[in-house]
């Protein structure tokens, strides 16, 4: 199935320890690049949540955040160590002696001060698993969205091979006046200058001018890519590095097109399959 390399998921759980939110945003990347942010208590289960995401994706940049809040209840059961409180307020007043104009602290301030306040023990095992969870849930909400976009560029890239076959087709159909074109310049040019020419010698002419300009192996070689690009998106595994390379391919096809043939109208319609190359190529760059 093709998947976009974008995508975003937030998903959040109430819990008695606090609330727990995962947000995912996902942007197209030549590989899979994971950043985590989430607070010191849950880092210990990164190693775990990256392989869970290599899983589930091989390219894109990945922003994983996790905010906890803890519950009120457990917020306030923090103690106040007695001999750092001691400590501090001695610091205060020997400030305070040496200058009597320094600012003095509020009691919210005081609190602030590292070390103070004496945390709980808490078993957090049931947290780390909920965080855990909630992540899977989160990845599986981003990928759905990334099938989701995969399938709509899946559809804009078959519509645009249809259109490279239709011009195609109509390409092929032209040769035969392509080469009466031929013909018919070289006649003109010879009856601009008034000169005879041998019968057998303006048919060499003109066969040498047509195997110059035929585009042939180029029209084959187009219908060869177009089907290598269906048969591609076809496939279950990742496929955007082998899109993107034979975007380039189709585009080199239709480069010499435009470049060999001397008919006007072919020229456009190889500048019709370009902008269908490029329109295609647009999708590709989000596919995974």
């Amino acid at each position: 199935m093709t998947c976009s390399m974008t995508g975003f998921a937030r998903v959040e759980a109430q819990l008695e320890q606090g609330d727990l939110v995962w947000e995912l945003r996902a942007v197209n990347h030549r590989f899979l690049d994971a950043q985590f942010k989430m607070p010191e208590d849950f880092r210990r289960l990164e190693p775990e949540l990256r392989k869970r995401l290599g899983k589930k994706l091989s390219r894109g940049k990945v922003d994983c955040g996790l905010r906890f809040r803890a519950a009120v209840t457990t917020a306030t059961e923090s103690g106040i160590r007695s001999e750092t409180l001691h400590r501090l307020l001695e610091l205060l007043r020997a400030v305070r002696k040496l200058h009597p104009d320094a600012t003095h602290p509020d009691a919210l301030e005081i609190l602030r001060w590292p070390g103070l306040l004496e945390e709980p023990e808490r078993d957090i095992t049931e947290l780390l698993a909920a965080a855990t969870d909630l992540f899977e849930q989160a990845l599986t909400q981003m990928q759905t969205m990334r099938e989701s976009e995969g399938a709509r560029m899946h559809a804009v890239i078959l519509d645009r091979c249809d259109s490279i076959d239709e011009a195609v087709a109509a390409m092929r159909e032209r040769a035969p006046d392509v080469k009466q074109t031929i013909r018919q310049r070289l006649d003109d040019r010879i009856a601009q200058i008034c000169a005879e020419l041998d019968p057998q010698r303006l048919e060499q002419e003109v066969a040498i001018l047509a195997q110059k300009s035929d585009i042939d192996e180029e029209l084959d070689r187009l219908d060869s890519h177009v089907k290598e690009v269906r048969d591609t998106l076809a496939k279950s595994k990742p496929v955007g590095r082998r899109l993107d390379f034979l975007m380039q391919e189709l585009n080199r096809e239709a480069n010499t097109i435009g470049s060999k043939s001397p008919d006007t109208e072919t020229t456009r319609i190889a500048v019709d399959i370009k902008v269908a190359i490029e329109q295609m190529r647009e999708q590709v760059q989000n596919i995974e």
